[in-house]
């Protein structure tokens, strides 16, 4: 039996779904300021309770893994139920996990803490982002693919920063920063229970738990190539986890959280400027863009922990963020191109299943090795995953079909 597309309510005024886009994006980010809050806190549990290079690492790839498996099996369960229950549901695991966090002196607790931010920060990338684009306004028309894409980065960069602040200058260093983002998530609850919802609940909520993996036939063929994208940034992203905290004690010299936290935030933060930049360009053009400026920025970055020096590492982490924000937005807008409202969430539970097989692959792996390798020598692979990936995107970068018969958004689906 097929399942029913969900159905959209256009006779809704423009005020509520501004207010409903407005939730989204609150909600987003809170989803992912509280991922990000937990890295400035790294080297303190290194430092307090004896957690390992390889330990961090792995909560990572639990996080990804969690994230990963929600994303299988309910990235199209907002189609079914509505976004805003699975939009609530996501905020009540993560309000979990900060509250697990609040007692972290073992891996073990750490890695649940992480596993409940994983599982509903999976449930927000597919449920909360179709949400965004539901509502997003008409004008600009890349402010829904930004929007979606760029909001994940937002959370994380704020997330960082305020957590470096109140870990190195606020009191209760290892738990203020929970309480605060418990807050945050209580807020975006509020904001999503007094918003509209923007599909009509149909039958077939327990079929769509079955994994699935599908995107529209007509953007198919935009897939190798936003998978490159995708692994490639995302990987990165999770290097900045995992061993950027030990990187910038070890190699750069400072144990400042709040530097920690500025550094982190400096790969997110500039990732929602780029992607605007990218809307001036076809989606072809803008990942070949982005992703040679990312490789240029990871040039940068290994010459920085080569010399030990901390402006250039900085200034090649901004370059690379602003740089994954211009080709993770284009991948974003070529996989939206003429989506029906039934599409949006499977699009981006594929999008983040790529994005998140990015940063749990390569972190699996690094982890294994960092007992036998240092931490540049494991930059430097990452920096080699960012070539081959900028050099098979600049060979078979393509751009959206152009649909002339009006009648692309159903019934291409497999």
């Amino acid at each position: 039996m097929q399942n029913m597309a969900p159905v959209v309510n256009t006779t809704r005024s423009g005020r509520t779904l501004r207010l409903t886009f407005v939730s989204a994006v609150v909600s987003l980010v809170a989803v992912f300021a509280a991922v990000g809050s937990t890295i400035p806190l790294f080297n303190i549990y290194r430092a307090e309770d004896g957690f390992t290079n390889a330990d961090i690492s792995l909560t990572v790839v639990a996080y990804s893994a969690a994230t990963l498996s929600t994303l299988l099996v309910l990235g199209r369960l907002s189609n079914h139920v509505g976004r805003r229950p699975t939009s609530v549901a996501s905020l009540g695991l993560l309000l979990l996990g900060c509250l697990v966090l609040l007692n972290v002196h073992d891996v073990g607790t750490l890695l649940a803490g992480r596993v409940l931010m994983g599982l509903g920060a999976g449930l927000a990338s597919s449920n909360v982002t179709a949400y965004i684009v539901d509502a997003a306004p008409a004008r600009p028309t890349w402010l829904a693919s930004v929007a979606s894409s760029q909001t994940v980065m937002l959370g994380l960069a704020v997330g960082a920063i305020v957590s470096g602040a109140l870990v190195q200058f606020g009191p209760w260093p290892r738990d203020l920063i929970y309480l605060v983002v418990v807050g945050m998530l209580l807020l975006s609850a509020a904001l999503v229970a007094i918003s509209p919802e923007t599909v009509t609940p149909t039958p077939g909520a327990w079929r769509s738990l079955r994994p699935s993996v599908r995107v529209p036939v007509r953007v198919r063929h935009l897939l190798p190539v936003a998978a490159a994208v995708f692994l490639a940034t995302w990987a990165t992203g999770a290097f900045y986890q995992a061993f950027v905290p030990a990187l910038v004690k070890d190699q750069l010299h400072t144990n400042s959280s709040l530097v920690l936290g500025l550094v982190f935030a400096a790969y997110m933060g500039p990732s929602a400027l780029g992607a605007p930049l990218g809307g001036r360009f076809s989606p072809a053009a803008a990942q070949r863009i982005g992703m040679i400026a990312f490789l240029a920025g990871w040039i940068g970055l290994i010459t920085a922990i080569t010399t030990g020096a901390l402006p250039l590492f900085i200034a090649a982490t901004i370059v690379a963020g602003a740089a994954q924000g211009i080709a993770i937005s284009a991948a974003t807008r070529g996989l939206l191109h003429g989506s029906a409202l039934a599409d949006r969430a499977p699009i981006f539970a594929v999008v983040y299943l790529l994005s998140y097989s990015g940063a749990t692959i390569p972190s699996l792996i690094s982890a294994q090795l960092s007992n036998a390798f240092s931490l540049p020598r494991i930059a430097l692979g990452y920096g080699g995953l960012a070539l081959i990936a900028t050099l098979f995107t600049v060979l078979a970068a393509r751009n959206p079909h152009t649909d002339t018969t009006g009648n692309n958004q159903h019934g291409e689906q497999s």
